[in-house]
């Protein structure tokens, strides 16, 4: 329930930090008490059962980090009133939650119909990400010409077929957005495959390492677009950063071990 529940408040932190909605912020900060207090009482009971205060094994640790990294984020959100950290932390106990909620050992799939179907979200999820991300570099791209040819009034009138700049700009922003949910879908996805097939040591490789810092790369990326309003050539040089960086995600493919798995 904890881990569940971190998963949710990581989404409520998302339109309560970059479009400041207050509904939204109430649910990441009560969610995360809760979460905290739930593993608070399950490492109580643990330290009675087991009589020991310390946590041990990868798993119990992990979770561990995870609770002082909730605990963090709340007490920064009361002094300073602020949940923008959510975005980074909720996520992260999320992640370090749940090796735990799966249990002691490897998580199993139910049926190989199941594993499949994760794989499934997993690719899909990412491909949609990609593919948001080259829209939202190019409405950036036409967001420029179109600039460029308005400004000019001897340019020739043949980009008159562009939409207006507003909403090549919404359109940049949307699929920005659009990218960034669908990759931390696919990443959930991933993880819960990785943990069923390998455990805690996914952490270990490349891809998997380099794609979390994609994300956080991600998160940082729009928090720059939504809090700076950038527009025009600004903004494509942000969807040109997130599409460098989901490149070089793909090329770590080469030297990955994990994602040898996919492979029949």
């Amino acid at each position: 329930m904890a881990t569940a529940m971190y998963g949710v408040a990581s989404l409520c932190a998302l339109p309560a930090v970059l479009w400041n909605r207050a509904r939204f912020r109430t649910a990441a900060l009560a969610l995360a008490c809760s979460a905290a207090v739930l593993q608070c009482v399950v490492f109580a009971g643990m330290a009675a059962a087991h009589h020991r205060f310390i946590p041990t094994g990868t798993h119990e640790v992990q979770a561990a980090l995870g609770l002082l990294i909730a605990a963090a984020f709340l007490l920064i959100a009361a002094r300073y009133r602020t949940i923008s950290f959510g975005l980074f932390a909720l996520p992260m106990a999320f992640l370090l939650a749940l090796p735990s909620a799966l249990g002691p050992d490897h998580y199993t799939f139910s049926s190989p119909l199941a594993r499949g179907g994760w794989i499934a979200i997993h690719v899909a999820s990412l491909l949609a990400a990609d593919t948001a991300l080259v829209f939202s570099l190019l409405a950036s791209f036409l967001y420029l010409l179109q600039e460029r040819r308005l400004k000019d009034k001897h340019a020739p009138g043949f980009f008159a077929w562009l939409p207006p700049l507003d909403t090549m700009d919404r359109i940049a922003q949307s699929t920005l957005v659009l990218g960034f949910l669908c990759m931390t879908l696919g990443l959930f996805a991933g993880s819960l495959i990785a943990q069923e097939r390998v455990g805690a040591t996914y952490f270990q490789d490349p891809k998997v390492v380099l794609s979390f810092a994609m994300w956080l790369i991600y998160v940082s990326i729009l928090l720059v677009r939504q809090s700076k309003g950038l527009r025009g050539r600004q903004a494509m040089y942000v969807s040109t950063i997130a599409f460098l960086v989901v490149l070089s995600v793909w090329a770590a493919n080469l030297f990955s071990s994990v994602h040898r798995f996919a492979a029949p």
